[in-house]
Parts: structure tokens; C-alpha cells; sequence
């Protein structure tokens, strides 16, 4: 069974920079899709970024040109690296693998002056 285990969540004030980190372990055929998504309380979770078995990318509007999604294949391990981090950006953020499809066990961010 695929296991995917996050890391990196934290407080930090606007502006700041954060890096998220997962690592996916099992027995694991092939990458394919990978990215985060983060939830707020009483919102839906949204995609943040997805990075495609092939490498390419794509961003939720409102964080393009601030964060960016890459991978270490090697490794299988995705991250997403937050920069300019404002209090919207506040949520829990899950990593997801597309296949089989799991989901991390998530992790929170905060931004807060």
C-alpha cells in the first residue's frame, strides 16, 4: 500500500517562505500525477498545484508567480515551495499521488503577523 508522509507546515508571518515536503514509500510502478491541495475551516479543498507524470505544471491563479511545485524522482518525493505567503494562504495542505490515489496526512500553515 502507498504511503505518503508530509512535512515542512508551520506559523510564519507575510512575506515569509515556507517548503512543504512528501514522500511517498510502497510499491510504486509508475509516477504519475502528484500535488497539494489546502483547505480552510468551512471551505472546500482546492488544488494548489500539480505537477503531471511527464513534469509539467500547473497553479491556482491566486498563487501563481509566489509558489512552485517540483519532484525528485528518485526519491518520489514532490514539494511545494511557498514564497510571499499571505494570511489567506492559511489552511491545511495535503499532498495527493494520483495512482492509486492517496492522500497525505496533512499539514497545517499559517500566516499571521
Amino acid at each position: 500500500q502507498l504511503q505518503l508522509v508530509e512535512s515542512g507546515g508551520g506559523l510564519v508571518q507575510p512575506g515569509g517562505s515556507l517548503r512543504l515536503s512528501c514522500a511517498a514509500s510502497g510499491n510504486i510502478a509508475e509516477i504519475n500525477a502528484m500535488g497539494w491541495y489546502r483547505q480552510a475551516p468551512g471551505k472546500a479543498r482546492e488544488l494548489v498545484a500539480g505537477i503531471s507524470g511527464g513534469g509539467s505544471t500547473n497553479y491556482a491563479g491566486s498563487v501563481k508567480g509566489r509558489f512552485t511545485i517540483f519532484r525528485d524522482n528518485a526519491k518520489i518525493t514532490v514539494y511545494l515551495q511557498m514564497n510571499s505567503l499571505k494570511p489567506e494562504d492559511t489552511a491545511v495542505y495535503y499532498c495527493y499521488f494520483g495512482a492509486p490515489e492517496t492522500w497525505g496526512q496533512g499539514t497545517q500553515v499559517t500566516v499571521s503577523p
